[in-house]
């Protein structure tokens, strides 16, 4: 079945319109605090760690730490375990961008004018029309130098996703409609390679989230694959005993048929002149 990964951007009736959608497919439905919530309970990340993705917290430049790809490669395997489940209408400020491009599912961009979205944030947060336009303007724009960050791409790029929505063009009643009957569509064009390789992107980030968490690999540089079950770990240094230690922690993750560890080749010094 299919997997519907919304943007969440304030003032755009992203949560109302996910919901809708979720409840007329029979699909689950998660937000932004409900993955937090599973991303600290599975990889023991800080309340002060979650300002790298939350973005009702002020100042995230300010705040930026050297462990960004850390969490990031942590809520990207929370992320696509979820998907990897089937069934899901998610929305979240970056979700779109972790839906691999499988032919599964739908990324979708939710966007609205300025004047309806401040008035929804001004109503919402009880704030001062002008007080509430600066708060959409810095948001939109600390959100796409997030993403840019974080994953190299840029918010505003139409292409980068399946379907850009207006959510005050139509009722969102007639948005979920339209939602639920593209995501049936995808569910007749749906092949089993298709969700193969949903899997496998699951298990990777999975592999990669838990090599990233061991106390002896830590920060590491480390490239991970996976294709039916087969992982692939490539980096700099991975001679024994590392090679071993990377195969014990992969497969102890759900998923893992086989591993494979590729020592990357050092450069040949060269001469000095």
């Amino acid at each position: 079945m299919a997997i519907i990964a919304m943007t969440q951007h304030i003032g755009t009736q992203a949560f109302e319109l996910g919901r809708l959608t979720a409840e007329r497919l029979g699909y689950r439905f998660l937000t932004s605090e409900q993955l937090y919530a599973q991303l600290a309970e599975r990889y023991s990340v800080a309340p002060a760690q979650l300002v790298i993705l939350d973005v009702r917290r002020p100042h995230f430049w300010e705040r930026l730490k050297a462990d960004t790809e850390r969490v990031a490669g942590f809520f990207r395997a929370v992320v696509l375990k979820e998907m990897a489940a089937d069934r899901l209408v998610v929305v979240s400020p970056s979700v779109t961008h972790q839906l691999p491009v499988t032919g599964c599912g739908l990324r979708v961009r939710l966007t609205a004018p300025l004047k309806h979205r401040v008035s929804r944030v001004a109503a919402e947060e009880d704030l001062a029309q002008a007080v509430a336009e600066r708060r959409v303007r810095d948001y939109d724009r600390e959100m796409r130098a997030r993403i840019q960050t974080l994953y190299n791409l840029d918010l505003d790029e139409p292409t980068n996703f399946d379907l850009v929505v207006n959510t005050y063009a139509r009722p969102l009643t007639m948005l979920a409609k339209m939602l639920a009957g593209l995501a049936l569509g995808i569910d007749e064009t749906i092949q089993p390679e298709d969700w193969q390789q949903m899997r496998d992107a699951a298990v990777a980030a999975e592999v990669r989230a838990a090599l990233m968490l061991h106390p002896k690999i830590g920060h590491t540089s480390l490239e991970v694959h996976c294709v039916k079950g087969l992982v692939q770990v490539n980096g700099p240094g991975l001679v024994p005993p590392w090679d071993g230690l990377i195969d014990e922690v992969a497969r102890q993750i759900e998923g893992v048929r086989a591993v494979e560890v590729i020592a990357e080749e050092q450069p040949f010094p060269m001469r000095p002149n």
